[in-house]
């Protein structure tokens, strides 16, 4: 079976395969942008997601559409949608299901929670406490949910998108980093501009009017296949020793980046390599190429990173955050 996966890989693309690919991913995108004013930045890194099949923290002020964005996904891919509000009392047992005992047979029954969907929102998901929390683990990763003795696997495709308030404290359960690791990108969602703010209140100022309808832009057979797609995009080696390199001089240890080393406590994974390399790929597919380039690399630094760097105290305390550092290894990392 991997030799077989190996030679699909191989295959190389055609351009009916490349232009399936972008013309799917641009009229997703055009849906959404149709919906959600002002933020076409996010769209566009949470489409590379979906492309690699990987979730996604959104982190922003309230009122700025995530919770629309997510629900616009799904409907523009025809998927599933389950929000979950994740509050201080809530058990894993309302996010995976639980097992349920029938008096009148004597038997178990398991009954499925919202994580059975196509997309699920978690909604402000550092308000719950760490068992909820990890409740996610297994199903981000495995793509599997353990209920009593039973395992179910979950569809494909399977979105997480969470999302959290960068100024809450109080009664907030900040994510572990085996968390956040499992995070394929962290995309920050920040206010618009004055225009695009404009157009907001054209496009949803009126009470008589409900939100726009968004048609059914793609299936979910559409996604794997555009999937399948990425894993075929060509990577030149030196391109991923540069994403090697990138990654690994996020790490102290390394001592390859000398003026991060009072800065980062610990650097990221490689996970963070398998993601950046994905990443890029699915933007090269998308921008009609089926190779990668440097630009591709550097374009999805940032979302890939800033949530796999742990910071020490003294960059906290001299204001050095984590775009800076993002920026300082990106400019320290050449393609050799």
């Amino acid at each position: 079976m991997e030799s077989i996966a190996k030679d699909r890989e191989n295959i190389p693309l055609s351009e009916q395969d490349i232009h399936f690919a972008k013309d799917t991913l641009d009229r997703i995108r055009q849906e959404l942008t149709g919906e959600i004013t002002g933020q076409e930045a996010v769209v566009k890194n949470l489409l590379i997601s979906l492309a690699c099949q990987g979730h996604v923290l959104l982190e922003g002020m309230p009122g700025l559409a995530k919770t629309l964005l997510a629900k616009s996904l799904s409907s523009a891919l025809d998927l599933d949608f389950k929000r979950v509000q994740f509050t201080p009392d809530l058990l894993p047992a309302d996010l995976i299901g639980t097992v349920v005992f029938n008096p009148k047979n004597g038997e178990f029954t398991t009954r499925k929670g919202p994580i059975f969907t196509g997309v699920l929102l978690a909604d402000e998901i550092n308000r719950a406490p760490a068992k909820v929390q990890s409740a996610l683990l297994e199903c981000m990763e495995e793509r599997t949910v353990t209920i009593g003795e039973n395992t179910f696997p979950l569809e494909r495709p399977f979105l997480v998108l969470a999302t959290e308030n960068p100024i809450d404290q109080d009664g907030t359960y900040p994510l572990p980093e085996a968390q956040m690791d499992r995070f394929f990108m962290k995309v920050l969602v920040d206010y618009p501009d004055m225009d695009e703010e404009l157009a907001i209140l054209e496009q949803h100022g009126k009470l008589a009017t409900g939100p726009k309808r968004i048609k059914k832009t793609a299936t979910a057979k559409d996604v794997l296949k555009i999937s399948s797609l990425v894993d075929r995009v060509h990577v030149e080696p030196k391109l991923k020793s540069y994403i090697v390199r990138l990654v690994r001089n996020t790490r102290p240890e390394e001592k390859t980046v000398p003026d991060l080393l009072p800065y980062v406590k610990h650097g990221a994974s490689p996970r963070a390599s398998l993601s950046l390399l994905k990443a890029s790929k699915a933007k090269a597919l998308w921008e009609g190429r089926d190779y990668v380039a440097p630009e591709d690399v550097k374009a999805v630094l940032p979302e890939i990173l800033r949530h796999r760097i742990l910071l020490t105290f003294e960059a906290i305390s001299e204001d050095v955050g984590i775009e800076s550092v993002v920026r300082i290894v990106s400019d320290a990392t050449q393609v050799l």
